[in-house]
């Protein structure tokens, strides 16, 4: 196996999860909170989605798909188009009200050009820096990992949420 098809594989048990918690919820039980601080399964997807979308088109040197593509535009939230959801207070994850297609819709479209990214990396492509702001600086290993773990635990939270609700 290949490093790029290890690293598709990852993001697609991520799509699986994904799609079997959020297929076939309505709006009211995608925004729903466990408590008034806890995060909705819609905020969580969005969340991570942004974060995937953010950190490998910066990675990968393209534009991110929520902007190149109109997911800002379609999705329609009242927040900046660069938010990603970091630090956002319980009130900014209130504002994220989708429904489960464009939840879907602008995961599955950020999926399809993770797999166009992913396709590109090779063995030694791993250790290039992306990212001089920490110290040791970011290799392009590293961070394809830490999206990768991001991912898994927001998609883990998502259905651990979709359980305490249902």
């Amino acid at each position: 196996m290949k490093t790029s098809e290890l690293l598709l594989d990852a993001h697609s048990r991520v799509q699986e999860v994904l799609h079997d918690v959020v297929t076939g919820l309505d709006d009211k039980m995608l925004t729903s909170r466990p408590d008034d601080t806890a995060n909705s399964i819609a905020w969580l997807v969005w969340h991570l989605t942004r974060v995937q979308d953010d950190h490998l088109a910066d990675a990968g040197g393209y534009e991110q798909v929520y902007t190149a593509d109109g997911w800002f535009e379609r999705l329609g939230l009242p927040l900046d188009e660069a938010d990603t959801g970091y630090a956002h207070t319980s009130d900014q994850v209130g504002l994220v009200k989708l429904s489960a297609d464009q939840l879907l819709g602008y995961y599955d479209a950020v999926h399809a050009r993770t797999a166009e990214f992913l396709s590109t990396v090779t063995d030694e492509g791993l250790d290039r820096i992306v990212d001089r702001r920490w110290n040791p600086p970011v290799t392009l290993g590293v961070r394809l990992v830490s999206v990768i773990d991001d991912c898994a635990q927001h998609s883990g939270q998502a259905a651990y949420v979709k359980g305490l609700l249902s």
